[in-house]
């Protein structure tokens, strides 16, 4: 029974980790009636450290967009992708001090589902007011190499803003950011799978290192098939995502989590 519930966790993980509806806000709600047989401090690990198995779906996906050298004929460097990657350094910086400094404090105020119901609904009409907003409006940037280091960091803030509440979505959050300040969908998506390899990197080091590297064998099992269906369920989500933005907006997703918010309040309101 336990491995099912991980399977499940696994499976909510890689849909919800890339489509901008709040992974950390799922697993918090899907935890709410799938009990792990764990420890709260590894509970609270494990559902950060799973997002590794996510972001091996991207590193797979996009190799050629993300590995600056080349091995032919000697070594080169593209100048392109290690630009891409200082800004990318640019726009964690934010989520990274705040992260480092008071990670602990946000994790006891803001973990719960008060705010995961809220931030879903927050977030939802601010996605149906950008994508109205910007019905008639041309996207100015278009290719990932046009993003500057002002609207990096301008994207890195809207991070920000996810890696102190839950509900909100990093992804959403820097999807977001990227809209308001001209960047197409498929930019805005694609920065926004990249910006999430050294977040979640971070964030999953951070977490491994406050629980300690004493993990029993049943631990390690339960992470490795977490990360596994992560993974496998990330390359889905991430192929869909891609496909569906071509042709919609993000509106879908904003009523999704109105939705969604509505009825955790409720839920919660009436069972409490």
């Amino acid at each position: 029974m336990e491995i099912i519930k991980v399977i499940v966790l696994g499976i909510v993980e890689g849909i919800t980790e890339w489509l901008p509806i709040s992974s950390t806000g799922h697993m918090i709600l899907v935890d709410e009636f799938l009990k792990l047989d764990v420890s709260d401090e590894f509970l609270e690990m494990f559902l950060v450290v799973i997002q590794l198995g996510a972001i091996m779906a991207v590193v797979v996906l996009f190799w050629d967009k993300l590995f600056p050298f080349s091995f032919k004929n000697g070594v080169s460097v593209d100048s392109g992708i290690m630009s891409m990657w200082l800004k990318i350094i640019v726009a964690c910086i934010p989520a990274a001090v705040v992260g480092i400094l008071w990670d602990d404090v946000f994790t006891k105020l803001f973990y719960n589902y008060q705010t995961v119901a809220i931030m879903l609904i927050l977030f939802g009409i601010l996605f149906i007011i950008v994508e109205n907003g910007n019905k008639n409006k041309q996207a100015t940037i278009t290719e990932l190499s046009r993003i500057t280091y002002k609207e990096a960091l301008i994207i890195g803030l809207f991070q920000l803003i996810a890696a102190v509440l839950p509900g909100t979505s990093r992804s959403g959050a820097t999807i977001v950011g990227g809209l308001l300040v001209g960047v197409s969908r498929t930019v805005a998506a694609e920065f926004t799978f990249f910006l999430a390899i050294p977040v979640m990197f971070g964030a999953s080091l951070l977490k491994i290192v406050k629980f300690g590297f004493d993990f029993s064998a049943y631990e390690l099992l339960i992470l490795a098939i977490g990360m596994a269906v992560a993974f496998v369920v990330s390359i889905l989500s991430i192929k869909f995502l891609m496909g569906y933005i071509k042709k919609h907006d993000f509106k879908a997703f904003g009523w999704y989590r109105i939705v969604l918010g509505i009825v955790v309040l409720g839920y919660f309101f009436i069972a409490g």
